[in-house]
């Protein structure tokens, strides 16, 4: 779709080019596995809005000095691996190294962010790739265009808990959220999670399509995480429900 202009990429146009089948159909996720759910996640029909961060101030130097990195499809969004398959700073799929989503190891990264590093141990759970993402302002319109599932469990063993991801939002602007929908083109279905600084936000990101917005002028940081669903993982979200 690189020869169809900004003005066209919309939800509408993205459904009749799926319909075409000019866009690759996406995966479908199997929601009837063996894996452990969390409870508190499944309650929440895929997603959990919990209380801002209350720890130790995380520094911004811890986001900003760290080294990022890009996909050639998407040049406005940049991510620093924290965690990877590789431990190298690169974005990388953990099933093109012949690795499953929890098998990562820290980065040169993780390194720089060790409030960051203390937040997610903090839970008590296991947790797999992790990255902050750096992304320039974006419209709703481009937002819904570029709605998707994460296919997080390609390589999961069902002896391992579902695997989730977890927002942390680093920077603030009254604009941003977090856009999560259970059908792709169904509006209907569409919840918007505010995300000003040190918002938590717990998302079943293979189940649900997602997507970030942020309209605002400045450049807009967050952290997220895979975790494990585990009883650990439920405990560490009651703890930090409003």
């Amino acid at each position: 779709m690189s020869g169809l202009t900004d003005v066209l990429k919309n939800e509408y146009t993205g459904k009749l080019l799926n319909l075409a089948g000019v866009r690759k159909p996406p995966f479908v996720p199997d929601l009837n596995t063996k894996h452990y759910r969390t409870p508190l996640v499944e309650a929440g029909g895929g997603h959990v809005t919990l209380k801002k961060y209350s720890g130790p101030e995380i520094p911004a130097s811890e986001w900003e000095s760290l080294e990022y990195t890009t996909y050639k499809s998407d040049p406005f969004t940049w991510f620093a691996p924290i965690t990877s398959p590789t431990g190298k700073n690169e974005m990388i799929g953990a099933a093109e190294v012949g690795k499953e989503e929890l098998d990562c190891v820290p980065t040169p990264n993780s390194e720089k962010c060790p409030t960051i590093m203390a937040w997610l141990d903090s839970m008590g759970a296991r947790y797999g790739r992790v990255q902050l993402l750096r992304m320039k302002p974006n419209t709703l319109r481009e937002c819904r265009w570029g709605l998707h599932q994460d296919n997080n469990n390609l390589k999961n063993p069902d002896t391992h808990g579902w695997i989730v991801r977890i927002w942390l939002e680093l920077t603030h602007d009254a604009t941003s959220q977090l856009l999560v929908r259970s059908e792709h083109f169904n509006k209907k279905t569409e919840h918007a999670i505010a995300l000003p600084a040190g918002q938590q936000a717990v998302v079943d990101s293979e189940r649900l399509w997602h997507g970030g917005s942020h309209s605002g002028t400045h450049t807009r940081y967050a952290l997220i995480a895979s975790m494990e669903s585990s009883p650990e993982l439920n405990d560490w979200i009651k703890s930090q429900l409003p």
